[in-house]
C-alpha cells in the first residue's frame, strides 16, 4: 500500500465514516485511532493510520489504492480499418465496396452522420 496515513479531510467520502472532518477527528478521538501530526502543515492538522480505521473504511481505502491503471496503446488508424475489414464478411465487403464507389467518402461520411 502507497499510502497508510490520511487525513480527515481524506476520509470524508468513504462509507462508514463520517461526512466531515469534525465528525471524524471525534471519531478518532473516542475510539483511540493512531494518529500523528501532519508534515509540513500548520496548526493541529492530524492524520490517522490506516490500521486504526475501521474495518470496512480500511477495505474501501485498499481497494482504492489497488485500482488497475489500463494502458491503451494508440493504434495507426490504416491499421484498425484494416482490420475491421477483416471482420467483415465478403457479402459486406461487397456492399462497402459498392457503396464507396456509387457514393464516395463523402456520401460514407455523410451517411454516417445522420445516424447520429
Amino acid at each position: 500500500m502507497k499510502n497508510e496515513w490520511f487525513a480527515a479531510k481524506d476520509l470524508t467520502n468513504i462509507v462508514g465514516l463520517p461526512s466531515s472532518t469534525q465528525r471524524i477527528n471525534l471519531m478518532a478521538r473516542r475510539e483511540g485511532w493512531i494518529r500523528r501530526r501532519r508534515k509540513g502543515v500548520q496548526g493541529k492538522a492530524l492524520e490517522y493510520h490506516i490500521s486504526s480505521l475501521p474495518y470496512g473504511a480500511r477495505n474501501v481505502l485498499l481497494l482504492k489504492d489497488n485500482m488497475a491503471v489500463y494502458e491503451v496503446e494508440r493504434q495507426d488508424i490504416l491499421s484498425v480499418w484494416v482490420e475491421y475489414y477483416y471482420y467483415l464478411t465478403e457479402s459486406e465487403r461487397e456492399k462497402m465496396f459498392a457503396f464507396l464507389i456509387r457514393e464516395g467518402i463523402g456520401g460514407l461520411l455523410a451517411r454516417i452522420s445522420d445516424e447520429k
